[in-house]
């Protein structure tokens, strides 16, 4: 079932279960904290369904940065509602398969799309109905899969804590990766004007076709000499998920009444070997990062705001806001869907090991239907 309209699917009171035979699921399995090798590829029996749920044959999920620090046993999130073994993935579309009793709207052959507080990385998802949208013809169902983690973010950063207004100047730092092109569209929609970051000259035309007004290539020039120069008088707002190696000077860069939004802290987690982190880097930059005083921000009149999306995932509100806008957007043609890069489940590893990189554009999908 497809609808002009996002929304979260609801929960009545009862409604019939109705299950699909039963079959045998595959999923990626990290039991516990390491490099590529510990993504393995493993058959696991169908999960069931409880009151209120939907479970989703998934075509196609979404790769996303958190997904590395969750097998690299750093997100905070994960340890807290998981532990080991643990199942990456936040972002999923797919068919429904099963749908549990209380839930209305919604039955099973829907195409859909949706958020799962981890366990993405698999054949079959179970999430409450509330986290789940019908997929519009406007997406594809590996855009589908790639859409509502870096756009939620997006959203959150600029619309629900950096107050994004006409006018002010946004400076958005990786802007030709998933969240960052989010970012870029977003803040453009909103009437801003956009300075984007990319770190390589292959990025630059991404960050411009996302509608960059101004674009940084580290690569090859003063990051902050020419982030004044794009704005001398400051920025009303900086997103920010490179963590120590740009903290601080994101915040010097901030105008009076300007917010540092914080979602991520990319540069700590610098590999040692096959995907795994440097113990002392990781330390080094923990004692790197900077401690922003409430005093001088008092007077110096700036704000630093950060967030983790995976806690949000229970505010049904904020969900069905978000999506409600997106979608619009999106229908608006105000944002497109990123480029995307697609690999076979079985191809996690390489998946992980791409965007560790530092050198994809877009988003990065894992195709499930064949797996």
């Amino acid at each position: 079932m497809r609808e002009a309209a996002a929304h979260c699917y609801g929960v009545a009171m009862s409604t019939p279960s109705h299950e699909s035979p039963p079959e045998q699921a595959r999923k990626v399995v990290v039991h516990r904290a390491g490099g590529y090798g510990r993504l393995t590829l493993e058959t696991h029996p169908v999960p069931p369904i409880g009151d209120g749920e939907v479970r989703v044959r998934t075509e196609a999920v979404g790769v996303n940065f958190a997904d590395c620090i969750v097998r690299m046993g750093l997100y905070a999130s994960a340890r807290e509602y998981v532990g080991w073994p643990i199942t990456p993935g936040f972002d999923f579309a797919g068919v429904v398969d099963a749908v549990g009793e209380g839930v209305v709207g919604v039955e099973v052959g829907d195409e859909v799309f949706g958020v799962t507080r981890f366990g993405g990385y698999a054949t079959h998802v179970v999430v409450p109905s509330t986290q789940l949208f019908p997929r519009p013809s406007e997406l594809t169902v590996e855009q589908a899969a790639a859409f509502p983690t870096i756009y939620i973010t997006a959203w959150y950063a600029l619309h629900h804590l950096g107050a994004v207004e006409p006018g002010a100047d946004v400076l958005v730092h990786s802007a030709a990766g998933g969240v960052g092109g989010a970012l870029v569209q977003l803040a453009k929609g909103a009437g801003a004007r956009v300075v984007g970051v990319v770190g390589g000259a292959h990025k630059v035309e991404t960050a411009l076709a996302h509608g960059a007004d101004v674009v940084i290539d580290r690569s090859s020039q003063d990051l902050w000499a020419a982030a004044d120069r794009a704005a001398p008088h400051g920025y009303r707002i900086i997103a920010d998920a490179n963590g120590v190696a740009t903290l601080k000077d994101s915040y010097r860069r901030l105008a009076p009444q300007g917010r540092l939004v914080v979602y991520g802290f990319h540069t700590m987690f610098r590999r040692n070997g096959p995907g795994w982190t440097n113990p002392f880097s990781l330390a080094l930059g923990w004692l790197r990062t900077p401690r922003f005083n409430p005093l001088d921000m008092t007077s110096s009149n700036k704000s630093v705001l950060a967030f983790n999306l995976s806690f949000l995932f229970p505010r049904q509100d904020i969900l069905a806001s978000a999506m409600a806008e997106l979608l619009q957007a999106a229908r608006d043609g105000v944002i497109t869907p990123p480029p995307i890069q697609t690999f076979a489940l079985h191809e996690v590893a390489e998946a992980h090991r791409a965007l560790e990189t530092g050198t994809t554009v877009g988003k990065l999908v894992l195709l499930t239907a064949s797996s």
